[in-house]
């Protein structure tokens, strides 16, 4: 194996479970962020060569968003949108009461519809902080937005978030 290879594979590919779950979160669907990865590695393998940073997660998750984007404008006028729940991401819960799990399906289930509901820079920007943990820098490195836009985008975004699930569930 050359080294290229082995340093991609050492720097890049620990970072795929990210990749894929940016692209689905991006992409709301299953099918299209494997494409999207699949092309991401392709490109990121192609300009390896030109990487010359320490963290390889946020050089690809920019290449991911990137690859969404251009997917994304090339199949915009020939796609239908789908119909709310249509799609949706199951979440496993680790609770063995049914009742305790059946409430633990519907919450997650309520949180994915929200979180996909939010404006598409909300969005990227709540799932690359929250569930990628990358810092703000890193955040705006790889959407190519200044730093206060990524703060003022993740407060929005959680306050959208806070909103809706205020209104759906009472306060007992």
């Amino acid at each position: 194996m050359d080294e290229r290879r082995r340093r991609f594979e050492q720097l890049v590919v620990p970072h795929l479970d990210a990749a894929h779950n940016l692209a689905r979160w991006l992409s709301r669907a299953s099918s299209d962020a494997e494409d999207v990865v699949q092309e991401a590695l392709l490109r990121a393998y192609r300009a390896f060569d030109g990487f010359r940073g320490s963290d390889a997660k946020p050089w690809l998750l920019a290449i991911v968003r990137n690859c969404h984007y251009t997917a994304a404008a090339q199949k915009h006028r020939h796609r239908a949108e789908p119909l709310p729940g249509e799609g949706e991401m199951e979440i496993a819960a680790d609770v063995a009461d049914p009742e305790a799990q059946a409430i633990d399906s519907d919450r997650a289930r309520r949180l994915n519809l929200a979180i996909a509901a939010l404006p598409p820079e909300f969005r990227e920007t709540l799932i690359l902080r929250e569930m990628e943990d990358l810092s703000y820098r890193e955040i705006a490195d790889v959407t190519g937005a200044p730093i206060g836009t990524v703060m003022s985008r993740l407060a929005r975004a959680r306050s959208l978030l806070r909103e809706r699930f205020q209104v759906e569930e009472p306060v007992a």
